[in-house]
């Protein structure tokens, strides 16, 4: 195979493959059109076959007024006959012979139309009961497409929240691990600013007893009763001292 009959062959399987491919994005625009397609064609089988019909009842029409006209032409024969008048007879005779031969003509014709009508409707009832049975199928199929597009929708946004929120979770997960890094700097800070600076130094001298710290309530109350102790044990001294021999001390 030369160079270029591997190229057309390629083109046609390409185009083959996107066709094929058309066809199945759109089954459901395409069989719903073959399907009004078959439609038509019943309606236009039914159309032929009451035209069929309507042959029938026509020629059964003219069987019958046919029939009234040889029924006349037999009494005359019979009339001719019982006067004994033999060319009489056979002149009715000869008028009667061609409606017989239309008659049987006719009859075969509408034996024919009337196999025909039946096998029709026969046909056309068969083909409405598959058509009723494929409509039935196409709804089924068209709520099951409907379906599977609900379900893939569902699923592509599931699987775009999963995305959203593994993303958003990545997120919280950077934010939480900046916040304790902060915080652990911070924390390392304060813990240098108590080694090297004066808080350490400060903790220290009020260890020591060296560093005055605030007071409290105890320390006050200790600071009012102290002065109250002292007099009562150091002036009942000058008093004795006073009231010595003599009354004035010396």
């Amino acid at each position: 195979m030369s160079l270029f009959q591997k190229l057309i062959t390629l083109f046609r399987g390409t185009a083959t493959d996107a066709a094929q491919k058309t066809v199945d994005a759109n089954a459901i625009r395409i069989l719903d059109q073959e399907m009004r397609d078959a439609g038509n064609e019943l309606s236009r089988s039914r159309d032929e076959l009451t035209k069929l019909m309507a042959q029938g009842k026509l020629l059964q029409q003219k069987i019958a007024a046919r029939g009234g006209k040889r029924r006349e032409y037999e009494g005359y024969i019979e009339g001719a006959l019982a006067k004994g008048d033999e060319g009489l007879a056979r002149e009715i005779a000869a008028r009667l012979a061609p409606l017989e031969a239309e008659d049987r003509a006719d009859e075969q014709s509408k034996a024919k139309l009337d196999q025909s009508v039946a096998t029709l409707k026969g046909a056309i009832a068969k083909a409405e009961q598959q058509l009723r049975g494929m409509r039935q199928q196409i709804d089924t199929v068209k709520a099951t497409e409907a379906v599977h597009r609900a379900q893939a929708t569902i699923s592509a946004r599931h699987v775009g929240a999963n995305s959203k929120m593994r993303t958003a979770l990545d997120s919280l997960d950077r934010i939480q691990s900046r916040q304790l890094e902060t915080a652990a700097r911070i924390e390392a800070g304060e813990e240098l600013e108590r080694e090297t600076g004066d808080g350490d130094l400060n903790k220290r001298l009020s260890q020591a007893g060296l560093l005055a710290s605030d007071p409290d309530a105890d320390a006050i109350l200790a600071r009012y009763r102290q002065p109250t102790l002292i007099g009562r044990v150091v002036d009942p001294a000058p008093a004795n001292l006073l009231s010595g021999p003599g009354g004035d001390g010396r």
